[in-house]
């Protein structure tokens, strides 16, 4: 792969408090790209970009550039509100995903499903916000709970940071229901938990009346919404990672998603290879989900 055909301006400083420059986000999605790929490969990306860094403005793009090279693929999906097709990108391989980053893109956002089955997620998820005071550590014992009802109901689910201060669960699921019956699904599992845990999470949508609580944002699974996917960079301080975790981690407590940052994340790839590697060999049905009452 010839990088000085897709990669520009390698020296503008991306996160300045930091000393980040470009090409070291560059330099870490090439030397990544082999654990994000089995990810975000071929499903729907909506460019979150950046193109003076973190500190500049940023805005987000569905519609692939019309000055795209040819590798970059597209699929068009209707958008009903809109009333037009809408043409995003998808990444089939590295050099893609390379190219989007050199467009000023840091975070992956992707739909949750994939093509050709657009209409039909392939992933379930739970995205746990604490808002304030509360802060990731009071994500765990709820994201616990959650696994616990799911493997009562024969679903497992895997546990990553946000790379904020959230916490996401994501379940792989058999593509065979619409976003409408994922988004349900989600909802009554986290009904079940609001109903066992009403001191500390919240459906509220109102952002000032969550306060204090863990806001189970159940509609992520909506049509159209992306979730960061795991090893995505967020344009934050430190330049943080969204991290996958293992259930020990989560159930000890002892861990920080400020200890992940795209200078620290090595280490840990190195002791434990991809954590979620096994994420695509098995799918559940949400059946159950869609049953409880």
């Amino acid at each position: 792969m010839d990088l000085s055909k897709i990669i520009t301006n390698p020296d503008k400083l991306f996160y300045p408090a930091d000393l980040i420059f470009k090409k070291d986000v560059i330099a870490y999605y090439y030397l990544m790209a082999d654990h994000i790929l089995p990810y975000i490969s071929n499903r729907p990306f909506v460019m979150n970009r950046f193109p003076d860094g973190i500190a500049g403005k940023s805005f987000y793009q569905k519609e692939i550039p019309a000055y795209a090279p040819n590798f970059l693929n597209k699929v068009a999906i209707w958008h009903e509100k809109e009333k037009k097709w809408v043409n995003y990108p998808y990444v089939a391989h590295k050099e893609a995903l390379l190219w989007l980053v050199n467009q000023g893109v840091i975070e992956l956002h992707c739909w949750l499903s994939e093509v050709p089955q657009i209409e039909n997620p392939d992933i379930l998820v739970f995205d746990l916000d604490p808002e304030p005071p509360l802060s990731f550590q009071d994500c765990l014992p709820v994201a616990l709970l959650l696994r616990e009802v799911l493997l009562k109901l024969g679903l497992e689910a895997w546990p990553k940071t946000s790379g904020k201060e959230g916490m996401h669960l994501f379940v792989p699921i058999e593509p065979k229901y619409g976003f409408k019956d994922t988004t349900r699904a989600a909802f009554n599992l986290c009904r079940l938990i609001l109903k066992a845990y009403p001191e500390k999470v919240t459906l509220e949508r109102v952002i000032k009346k969550r306060t204090g609580k863990v806001y189970l944002d159940y509609l992520q699974n909506s049509r159209g919404r992306t979730m960061v996917f795991p090893y995505s960079l967020r344009p934050l301080p430190k330049a943080p990672v969204s991290t996958p975790l293992l259930w020990e981690e989560v159930t000890k407590g002892e861990i920080s998603p400020a200890e992940f940052n795209i200078k620290t994340i090595w280490e840990r790839v190195k002791k434990y290879g991809d954590l979620w590697s096994n994420f695509h060999r098995r799918r559940y049905d949400i059946k159950p989900l869609l049953e409880l009452m």
